[in-house]
């Protein structure tokens, strides 16, 4: 009786260590002088991972100040073209970092320290790790300003808050306050069935649920009757006070007859388990629907921390003749609820409607490695490529592969390699492979070479094909002309297209001297600083070079006057 109680401790210390961490509240101030509103919550369900940390309005604008949240110094610069763009890592005497994405421009110093570095390596791609002595920084200090660079899909500040191993934890822990008044919502409710025997509404089939709002404000799902192993999944959505988005909730808890049989809280989380997320999320119903239902039960692959309490890892096993009252709760870190209840009565009875498994030539175990190879082409799967088992959907004619079916996730990259010796020999080194979109255009998939033959690595399924990239990128002025008088502009900017396989490099000169061209891929607008550096003389030629992934070159050369 001792060693089972010292067990069932040990499971209750593990499922719930997270919440005893103590954080300091008064350490860390806010990373912008502005009132903080949201517009991503930490946590919340992004494409293959969790949001690592707060995204803060920036009143739709870019330029605002953005200051250190404490004492530390720049750990760490990146800037990317996508990704968090413009970053800066701020390390503190209490073990903790600061992340700082999206920005527009640093602070003067290192802005400065920034620039010597890029023009040594003429880059404006670059990593840096500044060591402590070099940019120390005061809390509440001026680090940069705000912006929208990489992958951001707006004016945001990504503010983060990492630990000693460079985990993220949810900034709210540390004392950051937020306006929240408002219930999360539930909007959506699916019940999963597992084995041949089990069935809802004598169905096997996957059931929605109907879903009305009582008077009182609470939400209760359609009586149902089932039978056998089952699972519940929500569509649920968290709602902030000053803003319309649809942020992530902070908890998610099931019980069953008020025992509590699951719950999940993502307080922190490491990197290298955060794509296990496709494990938590319906993936392929979220690709059909674009509605993301988070299950309440734990599949075999999941390998998340984030778990506070498990029963039979989530999963229901409804009897015959027994009534079961089923409540999910969604919670945001202030502790606002909402709560979906759902009756269950236990009722075996014939099922009429029955799931088929559809069987194909290829059937693939999710923890052994897996090959096809048809005619000019091969897809390698390596281990643990999949989460479950599946019959995988190969098909190749008229030059177009199908893969499976893209709302598949998967853990690891395929190998996808084509035979490309029968392409004239002129033709080959401009042969790409892309993938098919839902509209029929083509979207290039990073191609590289061996001899003859190209291979792309991806993680998306999907249909892909062999298509020619012959033709170079485009290069525009933007509001200038050749031998256009520019003492007046502070910026020189061109603008740069390419029609199928992307850019993969570019070059600026001036007077035959290389310059810091800023790009932004989003948009395809490159920028120099006429700041940068002071031109001697009036007339000057400006050479940019722009190279696609196939390395079709284009040059645009002009001639300009300016004088400082």
């Amino acid at each position: 009786m001792g060693r089972i109680f010292l067990f069932l401790s040990f499971i209750l210390c593990f499922f719930s260590g997270n919440s005893q961490t103590k954080y300091p509240k008064d350490y860390f101030v806010k990373p912008l002088e502005v009132p903080l509103i949201l517009s991503g919550t930490f946590g919340e369900l992004r494409s293959n991972h969790f949001h690592g940390g707060l995204d803060i309005k920036t009143q739709q604008r870019v330029g605002l100040n953005v200051v250190s949240s404490a004492q530390g110094y720049v750990s760490r610069i990146k800037i990317s073209h996508w990704g968090y763009g413009k970053a800066l890592y701020i390390t503190h005497p209490n073990g903790y970092t600061t992340v700082y994405g999206h920005l527009k421009k640093f602070a003067p110093e290192i802005e400065a320290y920034i620039k010597k570095r890029q023009y040594l390596k003429e880059s404006f791609t670059l990593e840096l790790f500044p060591t402590a002595n070099e940019l120390k920084v005061a809390k509440g200090e001026l680090i940069a300003y705000s912006g929208n660079s990489g992958s951001s899909g707006g004016p945001h500040l990504h503010y983060e808050i990492r630990d000693h191993k460079a985990n993220p934890i949810n900034p709210m822990f540390f004392g950051i306050e937020l306006a929240d008044t408002k219930d999360p919502l539930i909007r959506a409710g699916v019940v999963y069935i597992f084995g041949d025997s089990s069935h809802v509404d004598q169905s096997n089939h996957l059931k929605e649920l109907i879903i009305k709002r009582r008077k009182d404000g609470t939400l209760m799902a359609n009586p149902i009757k089932a039978f056998g192993t089952i699972g519940i999944g929500v569509n649920a959505v968290d709602k902030l006070d000053g803003a319309l988005n649809n942020n992530g909730i902070f908890n998610l808890s099931m019980t069953v007859n008020g025992k509590k049989v699951y719950e999940h809280e993502v307080n922190t989380f490491s990197f290298n388990e955060t794509r296990y997320i496709n494990t938590l999320v319906d993936h392929e119903r979220y690709y059909r629907k674009r509605q993301q239902i988070q299950k309440c039960f734990v599949e075999r692959a999941n390998k998340l921390s984030i778990y506070k309490t498990l029963v039979q890892k989530g999963y229901l096993n409804i009897k015959d003749s027994l009534s079961y009252t089923i409540q999910i709760t969604a919670k945001d870190f202030k502790g606002n609820a909402t709560t979906l209840t759902i009756p269950i009565k236990g009722k075996k009875i014939d099922i009429i409607a029955k799931d088929s498994i559809i069987k194909t030539p290829h059937f693939f175990k999710s923890f052994e490695f897996n090959k096809i190879n048809q005619e000019n082409i091969s897809v390698a799967f390596p281990k643990n490529s999949f989460y479950k088992n599946i019959y995988f959907d190969f098909k190749y004619k008229d030059g177009k592969v199908k893969l499976h079916n893209p709302g598949i996730p998967l853990h690891r990259n395929f190998t996808l390699t084509f035979d490309i010796s029968k392409y004239p020999a002129k033709d080959r080194k401009q042969v790409i492979i892309a993938k098919i979109k839902k509209n029929g255009k083509l979207s290039y998939a990073s191609t590289k070479r061996k001899e003859n033959k190209v291979y792309t690595r991806s993680r998306s399924l999907g249909n892909y094909t062999l298509a020619i990239d012959s033709i170079k990128p485009k290069i525009v002025p933007v509001s200038f002309k050749n031998n256009q008088w520019l003492s007046k502009y502070r910026y020189l900017k061109l603008k740069t297209t390419d029609n199928l396989s992307g850019i993969k490099s570019y070059r600026g000169e001036i007077d035959g001297k290389w310059i810091l061209l800023e790009f932004d891929a989003k948009k395809g607008i490159l920028t120099y600083d006429f700041n940068d550096a002071k031109l001697v003389g009036n007339k000057h030629s400006l050479k940019v070079t722009v190279v696609d992934n196939v390395n079709n070159t284009n040059v645009y050369i002009a001639t300009f006057n300016k004088k400082d």
